[in-house]
């Protein structure tokens, strides 16, 4: 009887052979992998610079005019001229509004009239006195009448200083119709005109507004926990304030710290500053809201990375380096203070050196990475960048 034993034993060894077959194949591709090295992660990357770094504090404020005046009259009258226009600058000392001067000029010709009379009756009670003086001295006259005629002298001479006093009150009214500009300024809205009834410092009535434009106050906010910094630089001189006009972007830097108040919100936590600024060009305006920068201070030769660098953790906060070989390598660093979009490194980095700026969640320390552009790109990196800077 024949077998087919050769033919069973063919298909026995047919899965070992597949199964040599898939481990060379794995085999190879393995070596190509182990040949080429693995692919470069790309990253964004920057170069840490060593520069100097202002210390500010950064607010919204509100400009103000340095000094507020709502003109008023003194005086009771109607409005005879107006000498200014709306908007007009004016200087300390100019009229602005003129009143009837017809009644105060009558008040000031009859007080004139009885200071004149109180003359005359002062200077006959003198003569007379005198006369009697010297009857008395040959007691030709009684005590009595003696002393009647030195007090008629003497309240004569008080109803002439009364009367004196009066002109001057009359001639100060009438000064009164004349109103002056008491500040340098710009001018309001015009709020009277000509025929108009005005009262003695009324509230209800303003003639004009003149606000102080140049210089102008600046008032704003800042945290309680930057009080100390402040006081410092204030009582220093060294506080400088700078302001930007938020819509034209328009910005002064030679703010000058001038006030720091007496308590802080309790409600906010916030203390309120005031800084000048000379605003010749009337860039300014009453009202705008700026943003305002506080300068206290200077960290001289810092180390600066953008923030978008640092990776924090319990354990403390850490940079990836870019090395010279292409990898990276995972450095612990310790942070001075955030400066907007950058943070400033006490220890740990030197300037010169590359750090990964973005695509540090696909690295780990030792693998190689590939800076590149937003668009893709490779960047190239100067030779002198790459290498760590000897100190």
């Amino acid at each position: 009887m024949k077998t087919d034993f050769p033919f069973i034993s063919r298909l026995a060894l047919l899965p070992l052979i597949g199964a040599a077959l898939l481990a060379a194949g794995g085999c190879r591709r393995a070596s190509s992998r182990a040949g080429g090295g693995a692919p470069a992660v790309p990253v964004q990357t920057a170069v840490a610079v060593q520069q100097d770094v202002p210390r500010e504090i950064s607010a919204i404020g509100t400009v103000q005019a340095q000094r507020t005046v709502s003109v008023k009259s003194q005086v009771d009258g109607i409005i005879a001229e107006v000498n200014f226009k709306e908007g007009q600058d004016v200087k300390a000392g100019d009229l602005l509004v003129t009143l009837d001067r017809r009644p105060f000029e009558n008040s000031l010709r009859s007080a004139k009239a009885d200071l004149a009379n109180a003359k005359a009756m002062a200077d006959q009670a003198r003569v007379d006195l005198e006369r009697y003086q010297r009857l008395n001295q040959q007691d030709v006259v009684s005590k009595e009448e003696y002393v009647n005629y030195v007090t008629k002298a003497d309240t004569t001479k008080a109803q002439v200083q009364s009367k004196e006093a009066a002109v001057a009150n009359a001639e100060l009214q009438l000064g009164y119709t004349e109103i002056r500009a008491p500040i340098a300024g710009r001018t309001g809205q015009r709020l009277l005109h000509e025929g108009a009834l005005v009262k003695a410092n009324d509230n209800s009535f303003t003639l004009v507004t003149i606000n102080q434009l140049a210089p102008v106050a600046v008032t704003y906010a800042v945290p309680e926990r930057a009080l100390d910094e402040i006081r410092t630089a204030f009582t220093a001189h060294t506080a400088t304030v700078i302001a930007t006009e938020r819509n034209s972007g328009q910005t002064r830097e030679n703010g000058r710290l001038e006030f720091i108040d007496n308590t802080v919100d309790a409600t906010t936590g916030m203390v309120t500053l005031k800084a000048v600024f000379g605003n010749e060009d009337i860039a300014f305006w009453p009202g705008q809201f700026v943003y305002v920068v506080t300068r206290v201070g200077i960290d001289r030769n810092a180390i600066v990375v953008p923030s978008t660098a640092l990776q924090n953790s319990q354990s403390g906060s850490s940079i990836y380096v870019l090395k010279a070989d292409s990898t990276v390598e995972l450095r612990t660093v310790k942070v001075s203070r955030v400066a907007g979009d950058s943070t400033l490194v006490a220890s740990g980095l030197k300037a010169g050196e590359i750090v990964v700026t973005d695509g540090q969640l696909r690295l780990l320390p030792g693998m190689k990475a590939e800076p590149r552009q937003l668009s893709g790109a490779p960047v190239a990196v100067p030779a002198s960048a790459a290498e760590p800077r000897k100190t």
